[in-house]
């Protein structure tokens, strides 16, 4: 008789009551697997991703005797933590050690024109650069382990730029020897503009109104949404509007660009979920971080215990994180239950109706939370309702990233958690913990940044990701003696590096040799 996988939350989201935390269902099944005497035995599977450095990730696990009802079971067990580990860790190449029968399912799932033609695509040609494939081999044949890991920032000399770009602004600092002398944000709406010089021209702003608190600039770090190889650009749903021939040609070397346009500086950019965890490591003055950002979708990095940041992509937006039959499904990946539709914007979007709160369809997400989070300041029990449910789905779902990851330090933040809102999220999350997962809730350490930390500790962390050469200081702000001209400032009318296209912005002038801020016309970088 086959065992019938019952989950019983003992909290369930007062808008969503049939959720089902994917941490419940996942240790329902494994006590499936006891009852039968088959867990570590030797007919476990074990799945293992291969990335293209070389690295390896292998989850050793078991599944219920593959026969009868079984079947289906297993096949939801064996996907949905397929798919967590492909968000989690990355790879193009699968191996599935154990039973063939299973590699055969997923080739029918992870496939062109199938459920997860999305996660065949990128984990294949966009993210990896190479077809994504599932293999079958014997379980005494599994590939080994081979995890990389590698120090991350934390260079606080010299001057410095560092950013951060999200879907509704982009954030830029100036940064002299770890201390932020210049912040800002600017608005704008990158991921329904088609043109790459948009995406070009709205970075390269950023750093000129940073550069100009600087005498010059030594390094620039960055950190944006997506997936990031070495500077670059391999997914990002920033770019998500651009057609596949303008992204191959103008946005995978978009970074690249513009540290030829700033002289060949130290120039790194990251995925912005690292340098979350980053930003808390550094606050913390300890290891083992798990940051999660609830912003415009879900972003996550994670500096380990060793304090260093691994290849893996911690995209935890297109994670199962509810395993109901109909839940919401994620427009940009057609997948039902994902990461990005319970701790985002689009969360708080998707829960507007059942909170019975009516607001014009047409108003951006953005403004949606605004006006929630009015709501909830006023003791609104509709907007209230919106953050308990977000609670309750964030309780469960760090039990599964407990399962997952190693980590002691938990890093929230994102506009999700501004005021009283993110103040019920934290609260419901905690009751959670205590209740379902005590365990957990014993080894965990919330850490919630203040407005300052969030502001500085990113801008900072950001700044620290290249490290300056001995010869430091190539780089001015402007025109020196003996320098370079800097992002694209015109020089007779022509744009340093590169074709220009008309505009204007402020630049630097030298005098005596100390950069000192003027005036000029500039002529843009254009991407090649």
């Amino acid at each position: 008789m086959s065992p019938r996988i019952s989950v019983s939350p003992a909290f369930r989201p007062v808008l969503d009551p049939e959720f089902i935390p994917a941490c419940l269902w996942n240790r329902a099944y494994r006590a499936a697997l006891r009852e039968t005497g088959r867990e570590g035995g030797p007919q476990g599977l074990a799945i293992a991703l291969e990335r293209s450095d070389g690295s390896v990730s292998v989850c050793h696990t078991a599944v219920l005797p593959h026969e009868g009802g079984n079947v289906a079971i297993n096949h939801r067990y064996v996907e949905r933590l397929l798919k967590f580990l492909l968000w989690q860790k990355g790879g193009y190449r699968v191996t599935i050690a154990g039973d063939p029968r299973v590699a055969d399912y997923l080739r029918t799932v992870y496939a062109p024109g199938r459920a997860r033609a999305f996660d065949h695509k990128f984990m294949g040609d966009r993210v990896y650069g190479r077809a994504m494939v599932i293999d079958s081999v014997g379980l005494d044949a599994a590939p080994a382990e081979r995890e990389t890991a590698a120090p991350l920032g934390r260079h606080l000399d010299g001057y410095r730029i560092g950013f951060d770009l999200g879907a509704s602004d982009r954030k830029c600092a100036a940064v002299i020897d770890g201390k932020v002398v210049f912040s800002e944000e600017v608005a704008w709406n990158p991921s329904v503009q088609a043109d790459p010089q948009y995406h070009y021209d709205g970075i390269h702003d950023s750093l000129q109104r940073a550069a100009r608190h600087l005498p010059r600039v030594d390094a620039i770090g960055g950190s944006a949404a997506g997936v990031y190889v070495a500077k670059e650009v391999r997914v990002g749903s920033l770019y998500r509007a651009v057609p596949q021939d303008l992204f191959d040609t103008r946005i995978r070397r978009l970074f690249f660009d513009l540290q030829a346009a700033w002289g060949g500086i130290p120039f790194d950019v990251v995925n912005d979920g690292e340098v979350t965890a980053l930003a808390g490591s550094m606050a913390l003055d300890d290891n083992g971080v798990l940051g999660i950002a609830m912003g415009s979708s879900l972003a996550a990095g994670f500096v380990t215990p060793q304090g260093t940041i691994t290849t893996w992509l911690n995209e935890l937006a297109f994670v199962p994180v509810d395993y109901q039959e109909n839940a919401h499904v994620d427009e940009w990946s057609g997948d039902g239950g994902v990461g990005a539709q319970y701790f985002s914007q689009q969360a708080v979007g998707r829960l507007l109706a059942p909170a019975g709160i009516d607001l014009p369809a047409d108003m951006p997400l953005p403004v949606k939370l605004e006006q929630v989070q009015k709501l909830a300041a006023a003791g609104d029990p509709r907007a209230l309702g919106i953050y308990e449910t977000i609670g309750v789905y964030f309780g469960y779902n760090i039990a599964t990233y407990a399962d997952m990851y190693d980590f002691r330090n938990l890093l929230v933040l994102g506009r999700v958690m501004t005021g009283v809102g993110g103040d019920l999220i934290l609260s419901v999350a905690n009751r959670v913990l205590k209740a379902e997962f005590p365990e957990v809730a014993e080894r965990i350490r919330f850490h919630i940044p203040d407005e300052k930390e969030k502001r500085h500790g990113q801008a900072i962390a950001a700044a620290s990701l290249p490290a300056i050469a001995a010869a430091a200081g190539t780089a001015p702000a402007g025109t020196a003696p003996g320098g370079i001209v800097p992002a694209g400032t015109a020089t007779g009318g022509t744009a340093t590096g590169g074709t220009a296209t008309s505009g204007t912005a402020t630049g630097a002038t030298a005098t005596g040799g100390t950069a000192t801020v003027g005036t000029a016309k500039e002529t843009h970088h254009a991407i090649s």
